[in-house]
């Protein structure tokens, strides 16, 4: 099967996903096979938060949304025009899902297919419909893909590499029972914003975007904040306001009663605006409905710190204090060629 009829199968993919939206579904009758899947994505999604609490229909259109912007044929020629695959031999690649946030393994997916390479999927215990439903609207698209898709839900066999999420924890399990295989192991990972006090309010409004978008469960999400010494933190709370309804949301306000009780009972001194705690700390991550913070005096100590601590970091973002940031309010929308843990998966898959 030639990368092109491939590429076509994604495209088409996201001329379907570009149909959903929170506001408004709008049925496009040139879209492929409407028929068999529309109505039953809607279904879908309205049923994703009873397969995982924090998948609520709004944070799904997220991601939908996300993925029909970066599935375009302009973006995937531009992604892959700096890979040959013409001369790989198609393999077996074992995916482990994380289930996060939704469809946070779809990368990983959409670059061992358009690689080459068959991909053989196990999904996490949260994430187990969204992914496979799309699968089968690209096999509906192109019959030839049933060939390179695959999925399972017992113990991932017969594979020749391995591209596996997890905790710290896992990962030294996967290290181990992966050692005999080529892989990607990826481990917890935050995301840190530096502010200078010179951010404008439209600034600091998209940093909430960065803070509480998909309830901080991703490793995209900014957990950890450097702020120079003295720095107030009302026009950050001011900002920060708009996203005052996610103490609604039940699981979001346990995590917050908790965690702050957790808090207040260790006597650490905390900011509070009744839906997100901040604390002084040294650590990068924090727990949900929390985000930490550390003065710094000197951003080269920052930068030096950073870059040795880049096997933690995900994201870095800032209004241009520090060379290779992401603006505000962009951590969540990743473009192709942006790879997690900095690792070039299309790389690594034309070399196994």
């Amino acid at each position: 099967m030639l990368q092109k009829e491939k590429i076509n199968a994604f495209v088409e993919l996201g001329k379907f996903l570009s149909q959903f939206s929170l506001d408004n579904n709008t049925q496009n009758e040139a879209v492929l096979n409407n028929n068999l899947f529309y109505d039953d994505f809607i279904n879908l999604i309205e049923l994703s938060q009873s397969h995982n609490g924090w998948f609520t229909p709004e944070q799904v259109y997220f991601a939908i949304n996300s993925w029909a912007e970066a599935l375009t044929e302009e973006n995937l020629d531009k992604w892959l025009s700096n890979y040959d695959f013409s001369n790989v031999q198609p393999k077996t690649v074992g995916l482990i899902l994380a289930g996060n946030i939704p469809l946070v393994g779809f990368h990983d997916f959409l670059s061992v297919v358009v690689s080459g390479h068959k991909v053989l999927v196990k999904t996490s215990s949260n994430d187990q419909k969204l992914l496979p439903f799309l699968a089968n609207y690209l096999i509906s698209v192109n019959s030839e893909l049933e060939n390179y898709i695959k999925f399972t839900e017992g113990k991932l066999e017969n594979f020749d590499a391995v591209i596996a999420t997890g905790s710290n924890n896992t990962a030294r399990y996967f290290e181990f029972y992966f050692k005999d295989k080529p892989s990607i192991i990826r481990k917890n990972r935050n995301s840190v914003a530096i502010l200078t006090g010179n951010e404008s309010h439209e600034d600091l409004v998209n940093l909430g975007e960065d803070i509480f978008r998909y309830f901080g469960l991703g490793c995209r999400n900014v957990s950890k904040l450097f702020v120079p010494k003295d720095y107030n933190f009302e026009n950050f709370f001011k900002a920060i306001y708009e996203y005052k309804d996610v103490i609604f949301y039940e699981k979001y306000s346990n995590n917050y009663d908790y965690n702050k009780a957790v808090f207040l009972m260790s006597n650490f001194k905390l900011l509070d605006n009744e839906f997100l705690t901040i604390k002084e700390d040294t650590s990068y991550s924090s727990p949900i409905s929390s985000v930490f913070y550390e003065y710094y005096e000197d951003l080269n100590e920052i930068k030096s710190r950073l870059e040795n601590d880049a096997d933690q970091i995900q994201c870095i973002v800032s209004k241009d204090a520090i060379e290779n940031s992401i603006l505000f309010g962009q951590t969540q929308k990743p473009k192709l060629w942006d790879y997690a843990d900095n690792v070039d998966t299309l790389a690594f898959l034309k070399e196994i």
